[in-house]
Formats: structure tokens, sequence, C-alpha cells
């Protein structure tokens, strides 16, 4: 009798669709998709806006290229009015209005935002209001239908990235520090309302849900944040899945699911169904809670014990103090956010079983150090720019 053949079963990938290469093009900071027009809207530090149109050859080639007096540094489209603002490196953020066809644009306001290179920028279609932020560590807000500056607020250090709630009037704004600032505007007035703090790296991206009013903050640290925002309990929750800078978020509400990527080119599907628990606060001791053996600093015990202090550590499941000898274990422990292997004390080891190391996310390989993600839900796709000069259209349908 014939011995049956076991297959390993394949796990679902990202479908690359098509890809946009283009030799007088240099390092794409930002995209987006055309509604209703099978397109793509892209803004480079060349000095370029270009909007690239698929053909009936199935090749995407631009009905627009559009060059800027400075460096294209970040870029947000409205759908709904069809208004295109370009933060650049010079401070400045140029308004454009985009053709129903996608083949001209049209520039229509110039708002000196800021002193240095714009990081961030954000438009309201109801409140016709554009936000945007800088290295001049500044936050600028401006009304669109006359240019009029509204106002401004003076961060702690530079922010890099931006997002805005409506209902709220609440400004996120991830900064150099690891901070994030949460600002509450009204015209020509704001207000702190708080600074959330966890990140030991600066944050990168930001990605804002208003139904359920949960922010995630990716930063260089490689970590994620959950800041559960609404609930007012001030629950943080850490997701560990990258081994590099994380540059993009995108939230899929119909799904659940989370999107990040990261400079060392992977994309991360998180499951954010799971009810997961918040990473436990790290212990201080002057020794190891296990064994009582003195860490180095403990110069008292050590000489009374004749003995030479350990390096400590510290248990990512229950966060008590201890050397490496009593956290010798390391495991996966999905329900705290750690996807990789991280260590425990032993005890722990033992009490985390099978079904509790099951992963809550899916890892993809792009093949490409990105640094961007933007998505179409409604055609479960998205397109994605690295540091390769590639703009790559991805499938989604057999993921998300």
């Amino acid at each position: 009798m014939a011995a049956e053949i076991k297959t390993k079963a394949q796990q679902r990938q990202p479908v690359l669709l098509s890809r946009i290469e283009d030799d007088t093009q240099d390092v794409v900071t930002m995209a987006a998709f055309t509604p209703n027009e099978e397109g793509i809207i892209t803004v480079s530090i060349d000095k370029s806006i270009r909007i690239w149109l698929k053909r009936e050859t199935g090749q995407y080639w631009p009905s627009v290229c559009h060059f800027i007096e400075s460096p294209c540094s970040t870029m947000f489209f409205s759908e709904e009015s069809r208004l295109m603002f370009v933060g650049q490196d010079n401070g400045n953020v140029d308004e454009y209005e985009v053709s129903e066809d996608y083949n001209q644009i049209t520039h229509r306001r110039k708002y000196l935002a800021h002193q240095k290179q714009v990081t961030g920028c954000n438009y309201t279609h109801q409140t016709e209001v554009m936000i945007a932020c800088g290295k001049d560590k500044y936050i600028t807000w401006h009304w669109t239908k006359n240019g009029q500056r509204f106002g401004g607020y003076q961060t702690p250090s530079q922010p890099y990235c931006l997002q805005y709630d409506l209902q709220s009037h609440y400004v996120f704004a991830g900064l150099a520090s690891g901070e994030i600032t949460v600002l509450k505007i009204n015209k020509n007035e704001s207000q702190l309302i708080t600074q959330l703090k966890g990140h030991s790296g600066s944050v990168a991206c930001l990605c804002w849900d208003p139904k359920q009013e949960i922010l995630y903050s990716g930063s260089a640290d490689k970590s994620i944040i959950l800041w559960d925002i609404g609930s007012n309990k001030g629950t943080a929750i850490e997701l560990q899945g990258h081994r590099s800078k994380v540059t993009s978020l995108q939230y899929a509400q119909h799904t659940q699911q989370l999107l990040s990527t990261s400079l060392d080119g992977s994309l991360v599907i998180w499951n954010m169904e799971i009810k997961r628990k918040e990473t436990p606060i790290w212990q201080e001791s002057n020794q190891c809670i296990k064994c009582k053996q003195p860490f180095f600093w403990n110069f008292k015990q050590m000489w009374s014990d004749k003995t030479v202090g350990l390096r400590q550590h510290h248990c990512r499941k229950c966060g008590i103090a201890v050397c490496a000898s009593c956290s010798s274990k390391r495991t996966t422990i999905p329900l705290f956010g750690f996807e990789f292997e991280v260590r425990v004390c032993d005890e722990c080891h033992e009490s985390v079983t099978e079904e509790q190391r099951a992963p809550t996310a899916t890892f993809h390989d792009l093949k490409q150090s990105t640094i961007m993600l933007y998505p179409d839900w409604s055609k479960c796709r998205f397109v994605s720019t690295g540091n390769d000069r590639t703009i790559k259209l991805w499938d989604l349908k057999q993921i998300v």
C-alpha cells in the first residue's frame, strides 16, 4: 500500500497585484488610492506629485507629474472633497484640488505652517480645518476656507505623526521623545489633555479607531501600544511582533484586525478580537526574588555573603526581578502581546500552557523595507512604499 503524502499547510499570503517602478522617481513618502478609479496618488522626496492611472494593458502610467519647490515629506488626501494637502521639507503645506478624472491637479492655497519639515498632516471635510505638525516642535491648524491660521501649540519634542478625532476635537501627536501629546483644539483655543507615556523610542506612526475610541501607536522601539482612550481606565496593551522600527499602522473595523509594517520588511496582521492583558509593571529589588542572590549594585549583601553580584532581569509575565539562572527559559506569551519568545521566570514558564502559546497574529514578508501602507478596505487591498523606490499594490482577500 502506498504511503499517504502529507503536505504542510500553506499560510495565506498577500498577493502582489502590481509593481510601479520609475528610474526618475526617488523614495515615495506617502501614497493614496483614487476612489472610483483605478489609480494611486504619490508624493516623493524628488519634489514630485504623481497620479498613476491603470491603463488597458494593466500597467500604471502617470497621468499627472507635477513638481513643487521642496521635497514632499507627507500628504493627506480627502476622498470626499478630492482635496490634497502636501507637506514639504521647507515647512509649507500646499493645497490642491484633484479633477474628477484624476488627470489634473489645481493649486488652491499655500500654508506657511512651519519653520521646518512638515512631518504630519490631517484634514476634516466637515470642519474644513487642516492640522499639521513639524520638526519646529509645533502643531498648527488652519481654516481652509480662507487660509487663516487658527492657532498653534508647542510640543516638548519634535512630533512625527498625528491623528484627529472629529467628535472630541482631540489631536494625537506622536513625539520623538516617545510620548504622545493629546490636545483638544477649538478654533483659536487649545487645551492639553494629557501626555501618554509608554514607548522608549520615538513614535513613528499613529492610528485612531473612532468607533471603539482606541489609539494605536508604533515606535522606533519596535513595539506597538494600544491605548484605550474611551474607557477612561488608562489601559495600555503592548504588542511585540517586529524586529525593527514600526512604520505604519492601519485598523480594519469590519474584521477587527490591525495591520502593521516595519523597516524589517514584515507585515503583521493582529487579531484584535482577542482580549489581551496589560504587561506587568517591572518590580525593583536589590536581590533575586527567587534565589535571594544580590544584584551587582547591592554592595552590602555582596560583602556580607562574600559573593559576586548578579545582573538583574525581569520576568515578562509576572514582572518580578530575577537573575539569569532563575529565568533561563523563554516562551511566547501572545495574550500579553509577545509573539516572539521572551524571558520568563521558571515558575511562569511552567504555568504557560500550549493553548496560551497559540499566536494571535500572522506574519508576512513584503520583501520591502516598508515606510508606508495605505488601505482600500472596499476592495480589500493596500499600497505600500519602501526605501527601494518601489510602489507595490497588494491583494488582501485571502488574509483579511
